[in-house]
């Protein structure tokens, strides 16, 4: 086998990438890529893949959330704010039902590509080509803005620059204060319909004052006014990723510039792809999407491939089975991954498999279906003797109504009141925050068994 290089994803398959028909704008567009600033660094993503070890062994626990797919049009810093707000505000509520640190993973800062499940679309008898993502080409249904733009890649990098220097700011300017983002979320507690997570949040406010009267306070302790947070996306389209590939000064090893935390899709794993063999090379974290049609030995070549050395935290596996389906599925891979011997770190992607036409025709999620998958996710490992070890929500900050049901009880007729999304329906910030309570109450419900039972 050649040793692995930034390019050698070139002589190998590729799908779900765009033909720039401008080779020439397109290579020019690399080359200053290529000299840009990286927008992560090296040790900011050693530093994610020791806390997701920590996840694989039940020290941790990873919250992967944000948009399905970033928009040039809806960007701005009050969407990056609310969404990194909801966000904080989840994790607090997982940290006090998991009692272990909660890893606050954002898909943003990146995710603009997106997958297809055709490669074109037809409207009102018109073919065009399917839009794959604002880094692409354009949602309009038009023959000009359907054709990929490489100097879209550089929008996009822009786009992401400005996005991780506000999460920056935000995650250490006092903006992530337990004791204000705490606040946030008892405004939510404080409706009629969510009683049974109100005992939760005054649980989180009994800890806080009594840390407080401890001498525990923001001023004594960085950490309860700063958080770390990671930005993540899948890793689609390989020209922009190779563009901010660099050697790790520090360790000599290869890095993806591009964010912490890079992913690859159900539709992108083929072993012997393009997709895989960039990922193979890169030291950050590596996500890898299971769905129902991945195969015992697909996997075991896979991780083989994508962890040749058995790392903990290297190699996340985000299980997309849909409701009902979990009990088909995930055993058989965690038979795979235990006769294997392989460190993983197991997360729910609960939204993917859950995706449906509502009778008024837009495409969503079930909101309960979404809490279902999570449950089964659960059940599955309580069974195997396994690590539950995350979760990962497509999400936003915004008041959109693109999912159904919650305690906000969104209707099919209520979809199109604030329906956003250019691609996937996300949970909104209020379904966003119930399911993190509902997650907490599996949780901590689970380890109180547990304890009761070790206790007999």
């Amino acid at each position: 086998m050649s040793e692995w290089n930034k390019s050698s994803w070139r002589s190998l398959p590729r799908v779900q990438m765009p033909d720039y028909p401008d080779v020439a704008a397109l290579n020019a567009v690399e080359a200053q890529l290529a000299r840009f600033p990286l927008l992560v660094f090296a040790g900011e993503a050693r530093r994610l893949k020791k806390h997701l070890g920590a996840a694989g062994r039940g020290e941790a626990f990873l919250l992967q959330g944000g948009d399905c797919a970033e928009s040039f049009e809806q960007f701005s810093s009050d969407l990056i704010r609310d969404t990194f707000k909801v966000m904080l505000q989840m994790a607090i509520v997982l940290t006090h039902g998991a009692k272990v640190p909660v890893i606050k993973v954002g898909r943003m800062a990146g995710q603009f590509a997106k997958p297809r499940s055709a490669p074109t679309e037809t409207v009102g008898g018109v073919e065009l080509p399917s839009y794959r993502g604002d880094i692409i080409n354009e949602l309009a249904f038009t023959a000009d803005a359907r054709i990929p733009d490489p100097e879209k890649m550089l929008r996009a990098y822009t786009q992401a620059a400005a996005t991780l220097n506000l999460l920056r700011a935000f995650s250490t300017g006092g903006y992530a204060d337990v004791h204000q983002v705490h606040s946030w979320t008892l405004g939510f507690t404080e409706n009629e319909k969510v009683d049974r997570y109100r005992e939760i949040a005054n649980r989180i406010s009994d800890t806080l004052d009594f840390m407080q009267a401890a001498g525990v306070t923001a001023e004594t302790a960085h950490t309860l006014q700063s958080v770390e947070f990671y930005t993540s996306h899948e890793a689609l389209l390989l020209e922009y990723e190779e563009a901010l590939t660099r050697v790790d000064s520090t360790t000599g090893k290869w890095l993806a510039g591009s964010g912490h935390m890079i992913w690859i899709g159900d539709r992108t794993r083929q072993p012997d792809g393009a997709h895989v063999e960039y990922a193979s090379g890169v030291q950050n974290p590596i996500g890898l999407k299971c769905g129902p049609t991945m195969q015992a030995d697909d996997l075991k070549r896979l991780m083989a491939k994508l962890n040749p050395e058995n790392e903990e935290g290297r190699l996340t596996l985000i299980a997309r089975f849909g409701a009902g389906s979990v009990g088909e599925h995930l055993p058989r891979l965690i038979k795979t991954v235990q006769a294997e011997g392989a460190n993983v770190v197991w997360s729910c992607d609960p939204m993917h498999g859950n995706t449906i036409k509502s009778s008024s025709g837009y495409k969503t999620r079930p909101f309960d279906s979404v809490l279902r998958e999570v449950r089964e996710f659960f059940d599955v490992h309580a069974a195997e003797g396994t690590i539950p070890a995350g979760v990962h929500f497509e999400m936003t900050g915004s008041d959109v109504t693109e999912c159904t049901g919650g305690v906000r009880a969104v209707s099919d007729e209520d979809l199109s009141d604030r329906y956003h999304t250019a691609c996937d329906p996300r949970l909104n910030a209020s379904q966003a925050l119930e399911l993190a309570f509902l997650v907490a109450e599996e949780i901590s419900d689970r380890r109180a068994a547990q304890q009761a039972k070790a206790a007999v």
